[in-house]
């Protein structure tokens, strides 16, 4: 049986110090050789079709190479494409992500995050942060990724929830609707708290009055939880703004359970722009949010917060886009 290629094979073959080439194959360490030599390595190692042991490695560096990600709801589909971006990020710098999925429990996240540790990983990107959560505990490495707590000593990257809930405002009110209602999120949770505080702010700034049963609080960010606050809206209001596009689409059966049409006689408007927006019945106009870029960019932030680990925590937040669908039309009422 032949034996798989060494870091002695690859050495040999492109020309240069064992050491040289180890350097060169570690995305940690590659830029203290020239980038001719590290692609003369890269180049010799495809070739061999050798693969460094992680294993070793991590004995030698005291690393593994490992981030943990920890993310709310595989179901909901605004996570893949930033689980995505994670993924792609760490692959460039030679790192693999672990992943786990909580279904919003807890004692479950709390497994999750003991189970990753216990096998080393350097650190972890969490989308299930809670705005009351504390630091992570150890020191240990953690961005947040769609959310984050309120405090202000752990790296996060989201979306410009305000900019977004006040573009979505500024269309309905140039359409003719005053009486604009908002189903929220979870207010533990700070996508939910941003964009309620946002409609809040926006109603304000266009002088227009939101009594309180025109805000209905979801217990989640799902169809059926949006199905249920909205049907707790008075049945005046023209227009809903809705705290995530799962939300947005409970509103719509809920209208239909009271003979309402979207968007004759209610308009509705979603946030993220998940996969499928486009294809419901009407179209959802909704405010899109960069997934894939979010999760490339906690990433990055993670990697330099493993290579600086006292460095100062950085809030990321990155610019969004209104997306005009079939879902809103003219104040009708």
């Amino acid at each position: 049986m032949k034996k798989p290629p060494t870091i002695k094979d690859v050495a040999d073959l492109a020309k240069v110090h064992a050491a040289t080439a180890s350097r060169a194959l570690n995305p940690q360490t590659r830029d203290k050789v020239s980038a001719r030599t590290a692609n003369r390595v890269l180049e010799a190692a495809k070739s061999l079709g050798y693969a460094p042991n992680s294993a070793a490695r991590s004995l030698r560096t005291k690393t593994s190479s490992v981030a943990g990600v920890i993310i709310p709801d595989l179901r909901n589909p605004v996570f893949p494409p930033i689980v995505r971006g994670i993924e792609d990020a760490l692959r460039e710098a030679g790192y693999m992500a672990l992943l786990g999925n909580t279904d919003g429990n807890t004692e479950r996240e709390n497994e999750l995050l003991l189970a990753m540790r216990g096998r080393q990983t350097d650190g972890f990107i969490l989308a299930t942060g809670r705005r009351a959560d504390p630091a992570p505990p150890d020191g240990v490495p953690t961005v947040l990724v769609n959310r984050r707590t309120d405090i202000g000593d752990i790296p996060s990257v989201t979306c410009d929830n305000t900019a977004g809930v006040f573009s979505a405002v500024r269309l309905l009110v140039d359409l003719g609707h005053s009486r604009i209602a908002h189903v929220a999120g979870p207010q533990e949770l700070s996508t939910g708290w941003e964009r309620r505080r946002a409609f809040l702010d926006a109603m304000a700034a266009f002088d227009l009055e939101v009594p309180p049963d025109r805000i209905q609080m979801s217990t989640a960010f799902t169809e059926d939880a949006g199905h249920i606050a909205a049907q707790r809206l008075p049945v005046d209001i023209t227009a809903i703004i809705a705290g995530n596009d799962l939300i947005a689409l409970g509103c719509y059966s809920a209208l239909e359970r009271f003979g309402l049409q979207c968007p004759r006689d209610v308009s509705v408007v979603g946030f993220n722009d998940i996969p499928f927006a486009n294809q419901q019945r009407p179209a959802l106009t909704t405010v899109r949010i960069p997934h894939y870029g979010m999760g490339f960019e906690s990433a990055r932030l993670l990697l330099e917060r493993i290579s600086a680990p006292t460095s100062p925590a950085k809030r990321v937040v990155l610019p969004v886009e209104l997306i005009r669908r079939d879902s809103v039309a003219p104040c009708s009422r």
